[in-house]
């Protein structure tokens, strides 16, 4: 078993790193936040886990113990894989988790990509009790967080640099009004409103907006 991993990153992108360990290469699915904030060329170390399986070996990294924690929890749920639990940490956090399944809260889970209403309802009962509930106090934090992140993400895939999109996505939530705090499309089209047209050169966002 293939528990942690550290070495030089080679390779960034999508929902997939390749991070080098004693002259190998070994590839990492990743949510699309931690394969952006891995920068290549330098040294990266991931809580990891191998799944087996008959035709491959597969390894899921992620930044810390909590988020591996909660990956383990939802592969033990009848009818979610490896990738539909990292899917629902590339859309919640681990807070967010938490919070969803005290509150039964099978909604959040149904917003994930592949994860049904039957699924979402099973994953909320099976996790009953296996996770603590975050501090209110931490509660606005970590959803604000998680939506900022993917909307850096989106605005990454069109072209901006992450450190101006990480500015746009922030000032977009901090200007947003409690009803959309929530909601990544809305705070989508602000960021874009006050980056305004790309520089020469950049990719077009006529297909964005």
């Amino acid at each position: 078993m293939i528990s942690s991993l550290r070495g030089t990153v080679l390779a960034a992108a999508g929902s997939s790193v390749v991070i080098e360990v004693g002259g190998v290469g070994l590839a990492v699915q990743v949510t699309p936040q931690h394969a952006l904030s891995l920068r290549i060329g330098a040294e990266a170390t991931l809580r990891t886990a191998l799944i087996v399986r008959e035709d491959e070996l597969s390894l899921f990294g992620f930044a810390d113990s909590e988020q591996l924690e909660i990956f383990d929890l939802l592969r033990g749920v009848t009818g979610v894989g490896p990738k539909s639990a990292l899917g629902v940490l590339a859309t919640l956090s681990p807070d967010d988790v938490a919070r969803a399944v005290a509150n039964e809260d099978d909604a959040a889970f149904r917003k994930v990509s592949g994860i049904g209403p039957k699924t979402a309802k099973l994953i909320v009962v099976s996790l009953a009790g296996k996770l603590a509930a975050p501090a209110p106090a931490r509660a606005a934090s970590a959803r604000d967080t998680s939506v900022t992140d993917r909307v850096v993400v989106a605005l990454a895939g069109l072209g901006w640099p992450e450190r101006v999109a990480a500015q746009a996505a922030s000032d977009a939530l901090e200007a947003a009004s409690e009803a959309d705090r929530t909601n990544v499309q809305v705070l989508l089209r602000a960021a874009l409103a006050q980056l305004g047209p790309h520089q020469s050169g950049s990719p077009t966002l006529s297909g964005a907006r």
